[in-house]
């Protein structure tokens, strides 16, 4: 394969090469999957149709599970297909929508995290100024800064990683389209442009990690302070399933792109991968609903008459 053009789809991994092997991940996937679209879609449902919920917080939280249900439906169905079929073909043009959608959804939903991180801060830390610096209009510029942020970064790595010639093979040890495995086809120094880009994005995604860190220092030495027991317990209580999903997010991630290659292997990547792409999603909703009683208290209003009218 002497280009780019030469390649007309790639190879992913097999779980497993026994049929039954292949179902049991089928099934594994598919019940991960439907988790992640019945707890997000809740949450959506919920908030849209709550108008006590029409809130900063909520209102973030909503675009977070938009962004978890596009990341997840990205990369998880086509490996069920593949497993069910047993094959292990995606196109050239599936390929590269996959690590467009994919990097579109997961770095809005990093940037969605931070900011609820600010969100929570000035909760705590600035009750009295919350509704001047988080109006709507400053809460939809923000969302609206995360999608962008998603949709550009999605654009220039896909447009960079694509238009690099493939000379190794067409085989990717990944179960879905994931840049470092497809640098590894590269045969040219033009890849190095691709390493550039990534470089820039992880300092990003690094300042990122540093105002969240600051965000929270400043939180807990706010809560800290807070004489009353009560207090104390509502702010531990909305601040931490934001910090549960964040510290999933990131250490999974980490883990995943930064741990030594003296203990890397193709299985460990393969549930690295796996650890920081398909959990957050699916652990999400739960992690938001268990403590969140407001939460809790309208979806059973929501479920209670669907009930009612079956009995």
């Amino acid at each position: 394969m002497s280009n780019s053009s030469s390649v007309t789809q790639f190879l992913l991994p097999q779980f497993a090469d026994m049929k039954e092997l292949q179902l049991l991940h089928f099934s594994l996937f598919l019940g991960i999957y439907l988790a992640a679209l019945l707890g997000n879609g809740l949450i959506i449902t919920t908030i849209a149709c709550d108008h006590r919920l029409h809130t900063p917080m909520y209102f973030f939280l909503l675009n977070l599970s938009l962004l978890d249900l596009g990341s997840i439906s990205t990369t998880v169905p086509k490996s069920m297909a593949n497993s069910l079929w047993a094959t292990r073909e995606i196109s050239y043009l599936g390929c590269a929508a996959q690590l467009f959608f994919f990097l579109f959804f997961i770095v809005g939903e990093y940037i969605v995290l931070t900011v609820m991180a600010y969100d929570r801060y000035v909760a705590i830390c600035k009750p009295l100024h919350y509704g001047t610096l988080l109006g709507s209009r400053a809460c939809v510029h923000m969302a609206a800064a995360a999608w962008g942020t998603g949709f550009l970064n999605a654009v220039l790595h896909t447009a960079n990683t694509f238009s690099i010639p493939f000379c190794q093979g067409n085989v990717l040890d990944q179960f879905f389209c994931e840049i470092p495995q497809i640098l590894k086809l590269s045969c040219s120094h033009s890849y190095l442009r691709e390493v550039g880009l990534i470089v820039v994005s992880a300092c990003l995604a690094f300042g990122c990690f540093v105002f969240i860190v600051v965000s929270y220092v400043q939180i807990f030495r706010a809560v800290l302070r807070i004489p009353s027991e009560q207090g104390l317990h509502k702010a531990f209580s909305t601040c931490l399933p934001h910090l549960t999903a964040v510290s999933l997010f990131i250490t999974t991630g980490m883990f995943s792109y930064l741990k030594p290659p003296s203990i890397s292997s193709p299985s460990l990547d393969l549930v690295v991968t796996v650890l920081y792409s398909v959990v957050p999603p699916a652990m999400n909703p739960f992690i938001y609903s268990m403590r969140n009683h407001e939460l809790k208290y309208t979806l059973k209003k929501l479920i209670q008459p669907l009930f009612q009218q079956q009995q």
